[in-house]
């Protein structure tokens, strides 16, 4: 059973990261008409599609340009990099997506995954991540990173390649030491429904610290559902759960947050959409 819709948020804001296309475990992906409307009916109004892989990767880019209220990111996952046979073509393909449309505003998720990754692929992650911030620094796209216990290594190689205009700490994962090191480098820092996990103290130390002009929400749906409703399938719809504990922890109006966030989604990604 998927959980109830909360009460709506007094001023539109964007999940600036989702996977509409993701079947989770026994549960099929949501139609998009469906979920967008969903969505919509709480105050989240655009959603961000993030293609992980050249399937979706096409997929978002098929939706950005089919659905108003989409735009679409394109990479290979960090977890995806070292399964494939040949990365200079998937890269290849990676480009002329993300080049392709004016919708897809994003490189992304692209970065490194210590934790479902061993140190046999590990070089192949890296050897990717530089490739994509490449991508992104050339067609002017925002870069979207996705770091798991990976902390020291994503600072090291953004420093060495260089930082995009725009870039986002997906799902950011981290303490308040580290936000202040991505905000020293001009990143927007993500929060997913993590940030309500009991054990998340050290997250909700984080985005206390961040300047309320460098924070932005997600879902990462259909994974990390917020409390309380943790375990079950999470999508848009629920955002708001998680804007009124981020309300919470920072001491911010709720409808100053929204406003603030919908702001800088489109500082990150662009309007027009």
């Amino acid at each position: 059973m998927k959980p109830p819709a909360p009460e709506p948020l007094p001023h539109p804001v964007v999940d600036n990261h989702c996977h509409l296309d993701i079947d989770r475990g026994d549960d099929p992906a949501v139609p998009v008409e469906e979920a967008l409307a969903a969505a919509a009916a709480v105050g989240v109004t655009r959603i961000v599609q993030i293609g992980c892989d050249l399937p979706g990767a096409r997929w978002a880019v098929e939706a950005a340009a089919s659905y108003d209220a989409l735009v679409a990111g394109v990479a290979l996952h960090p977890n995806e990099a070292p399964r494939l046979a040949d990365l200079d073509e998937a890269l290849v393909e990676i480009e002329a997506l993300a080049g392709a449309h004016d919708r897809v505003r994003a490189v992304g998720e692209t970065g490194l995954d210590y934790f479902r990754t061993g140190e046999e692929g590990r070089a192949v992650q890296e050897e990717s991540f530089r490739r994509h911030i490449d991508i992104a620094k050339r067609l002017d796209k925002t870069l979207v990173i996705h770091d798991r216990d990976a902390h020291d290594d994503v600072l090291r190689v953004l420093d060495s390649e260089g930082t995009p205009d725009r870039w986002v700490m997906h799902c950011f994962s981290g303490d308040a030491l580290l936000a202040r090191e991505c905000l020293s480098r001009g990143a927007y820092l993500s929060f997913a429904g993590t940030v309500t996990f009991k054990n998340a103290s050290a997250l909700r130390e984080a985005l206390a610290v961040a300047p309320l002009d460098r924070v932005l929400v997600e879902t990462d749906a259909p994974y990390l559902t917020p409390t309380p409703h943790r375990g079950q399938v999470n999508g848009s719809y629920l955002v708001p759960i998680t804007v009124r504990a981020m309300a919470a922890v920072r001491g911010d109006d709720l409808g100053e947050l929204c406003a603030a966030i919908d702001g800088n989604t489109e500082a990150a990604f662009g309007g027009g959409w």
